[in-house]
């Protein structure tokens, strides 16, 4: 009986898209949440996903798919962002924050002159990922790929402008051309996230599994991919409390993601004491 629990919801078309899906979501965005958390950007994030929200809006007006489109306007609400913070003289969450509230409010404005659109509030705030088109799921994970390999690839350059900006000036690397590089693949990785997690959410499954694996592990590398663990066994376990609870699944996965940070810094404290 206990096994059927595990494998039962996947015996649904529905689920099995679901799982994919959440499974992308748990790897890319903890991976980039690691280098987030170092340079201090979770609000940056945050202000990505809000800012969206009149891509979206447009994208369904005129009948496309969610991703496709927020994906330039999410690329091109990064790379301003990041150019108003290096020009900017009024500080960097005071520009961002203009940023993000101005077209978060200018989507609500659209919702509200184009009623024709069939859009649930709900679930762009807070996820749908059991709604999720087989279109959905190879976008999301060719989102993922890209984000992945991309990681990879510039693994050594992103970690040098992340630690030591000033070192890779010194180096000869190009600070600024990485950092943009940075924001268009954590755009993506935001975009790919909008329909599992909604726009509230995504900053949780950006930031507390990279959290989490921040308190154990001694080295980058290490936390990276203990976080994208962390990110899928938050992301899964979700997909089952929406499924057996019927719980929202956007809040599903973010809760379970602060549970495990929680169950990580209880044990890490007993470790502590203990030694």
């Amino acid at each position: 009986m206990g096994i059927e629990y595990i494998y039962e919801p996947f015996s649904y078309g529905f689920m099995v898209r679901s799982l994919i899906v959440a499974v992308s979501v748990g790897v890319m965005l903890p991976i980039l949440g690691s280098y987030v958390i170092n340079r201090n950007l979770g609000f940056m994030g945050d202000a990505i996903a809000h800012a969206s929200l009149p891509a979206l809006v447009l994208g369904l007006l005129i009948g496309t798919s969610v991703v496709i489109a927020a994906f330039p306007a999410a690329i091109l609400i990064a790379l301003l962002i990041g150019y108003i913070i290096n020009k900017s003289k009024i500080g960097e969450d005071t520009a961002v924050g203009i940023i993000f509230s101005s077209l978060f409010a200018l989507g609500f404005i659209l919702l509200s002159i184009f009623k024709q659109i069939s859009l649930s509030v709900e679930d762009l705030l807070l996820g749908q990922i059991l709604g999720v088109s087989t279109f959905d799921v190879l976008s999301t994970l060719i989102l993922a790929a890209v984000v992945v390999i991309t990681s990879v690839t510039l693994y050594k350059q992103f970690l040098f402008v992340s630690f030591d900006p000033i070192g890779a000036k010194v180096a000869g690397l190009s600070v600024k051309l990485f950092d943009n590089i940075f924001l268009v693949v954590l755009a993506l990785a935001i975009v790919g996230s909008l329909q599992s997690v909604g726009i509230i959410l995504v900053l949780s499954m950006l930031i507390t599994p990279a959290a989490a694996a921040k308190l154990i592990m001694k080295t980058f590398p290490s936390s990276m991919i203990v976080g994208s663990v962390f990110g899928v066994v938050a992301s899964i376990g979700g997909l089952y409390l929406s499924y057996y609870l019927d719980f929202p699944s956007g809040p599903s996965m973010a809760l379970t993601a602060t549970s495990i940070f929680i169950i990580v810094w209880i044990v890490r404290r007993a470790i502590s004491y203990a030694n």
